[in-house]
């Protein structure tokens, strides 16, 4: 069960607790994403840092867990029927440690309401917000068509919309914390304060939006997970 030796990114990553879930990782919006599910559900895990300034990512051995050279990516060495598995993609993931732990994902129809908002965050929040920072934080910024910027605020304006409508009356967005919360709530974290993107897509304006985020940040899990893999 807890022999990764088939898997090359072991060799450049040894596995210190063979028999936990092998975390490959950086503390981005994505990233940590999966070290505070880890955190929240309790399971054993080691946590390895890719490193991006090296271009860990984009070595043999990590491409061959991952061969998008995106973060996070796991190996569980006690995967479905005892048998190791690979994954990648952070929604993929968070849904499957959410099955796994039996935790932050309920059962019956609701089920299908936190998927709703995790998709929700991994085709919309992610990819627009992600555009929000090349053009106000990155090179982007020097850019002098005004185009592409208008319409990376606009859109995650929009976003931002929808979300502080749902937000009305509840303290997390699909009923009880959930991976859907654990999804959305880091790039809301990014957006504001690592961008510094507030005043550009009207953050100001939103009612509930900056309070769920605060309730999101104020959990002991997110904090630690917030800097998980630890940066060299």
């Amino acid at each position: 069960m807890n022999d990764l030796s088939m898997f090359p990114v072991t060799r450049r990553w040894p596995a210190r607790n063979p028999g936990a879930i092998q975390l490959y990782s950086l503390p981005t919006p994505n990233g940590v994403k999966v070290a505070i599910a880890l955190e929240e559900t309790g399971l054993a895990y080691d946590a390895h840092l890719v490193d991006f300034a090296t271009d860990d990512q984009m070595t043999p051995e990590f491409l061959s867990l991952n061969p998008n050279n995106k973060i996070p990516a796991i190996i569980d060495p006690d995967g479905p029927g005892g048998r190791p598995l690979p994954l990648w993609e952070s929604g993929a993931i968070l849904l499957y440690l959410a099955e796994k732990s039996g935790q932050l994902i309920p059962a019956g129809p609701r089920r299908w309401e936190v998927v709703q908002w995790l998709m929700f965050q991994m085709g919309g929040v992610g990819p627009m917000f992600g555009q929000v920072g090349y053009f106000h934080h990155f090179a982007g910024k020097e850019i002098d068509d005004p185009r592409p910027r208008a319409r990376y605020y606009a859109e995650a304006r929009r976003l931002l919309g929808v979300m502080d409508g749902r937000m009305a009356g509840r303290d997390w967005i699909a009923g009880d914390y959930s991976i859907a919360d654990i999804a959305i709530c880091p790039w809301l974290r990014t957006l504001r304060d690592y961008y510094q993107a507030g005043e550009a897509v009207g953050w100001d304006d939103l009612a509930h939006v900056p309070g769920w985020l605060d309730r999101f940040l104020a959990r002991p899990a997110v904090r630690r997970g917030l800097t998980i893999p630890a940066r060299g």
